[in-house]
């Protein structure tokens, strides 16, 4: 049987309580048909995770009891993918995966080629919720609003290493002997990144990865980069 995981963030996990998220109460009665006895993850925002067992459902709560802590899964580097907005579900694609890749950040941007330009957030943090209650990890990728390249390198230089992502490349940078601990990856969107952004990472120094001798979606470049850093 399935060991379905949930996330409540601001939930002390502590041995016996009534869970009171009123969205959760209605997945796992009316939804998900849980039974008395049944087993289940909880974790929460301090990256903790336990076992619980369903002792009772009330009204509006469900009074459950905790039988052992659980080992949390974290990923193992500090990884900002930074990408340009995507058509359609492509980024609902790109959110999903990456966060199953263990990706921490994200950070759209409004490149000069970008064809969409909003950004539901609230909808891109309910996606990664969900995929982290998928794939196992214990902690949930921060994502931010949209941002220009330039003010991405503004905010991230020092603190970051910083690579753009390319078709194969000849000058390639090791990804092994990071300075500060957290690397960035820049996608360009599906027109490619235009002469104005390429003199910009010029002038910073920016270093490259190559990803494929092929030419890759956008959102194929996404998944592969996260897959070859992670």
């Amino acid at each position: 049987m399935k060991l379905h995981r949930f996330y409540l963030p601001d939930t002390e996990l502590v041995h016996n309580f009534w869970m009171q998220d009123a969205n959760l109460f209605h997945q796992w009665k009316n939804v998900l048909r849980f039974e008395l006895d049944r087993e289940l993850s909880l974790f929460n925002s301090n990256r903790e995770e336990s076992l619980y067992k369903i002792l009772q459902f009330g009204d509006n709560a469900v009074h459950i009891e905790k039988m052992t802590d659980i080992e949390p899964k974290l990923p193992k580097k500090d990884i900002y993918l930074c990408f340009s907005l995507l058509k359609k579900d492509k980024n609902t694609l790109v959110l999903q995966k990456a966060t199953e890749l263990g990706v921490r950040h994200f950070i759209p941007l409004l490149c000069d080629r970008t064809e969409k330009t909003g950004f539901d957030i609230e909808r891109a943090i309910k996606i990664v919720i969900e995929a982290s209650e998928q794939c196992g990890r214990a902690d949930i990728p921060r994502v931010r609003e949209p941002i220009t390249p330039q003010k991405l390198i503004e905010e991230l230089t020092g603190k970051v290493d910083l690579f753009v992502a390319e078709q194969g490349s000849t000058h390639q940078s090791p990804i092994s002997n990071l300075q500060s601990g957290s690397l960035a990856i820049l996608i360009g969107p599906e027109g490619g990144w235009s002469d104005n952004e390429k003199q910009l990472f010029e002038d910073n120094n920016i270093k490259h990865l190559a990803l494929s001798d092929f030419t890759l979606r956008a959102e194929t470049a996404c998944i592969a980069a996260s897959t070859i850093v992670a």
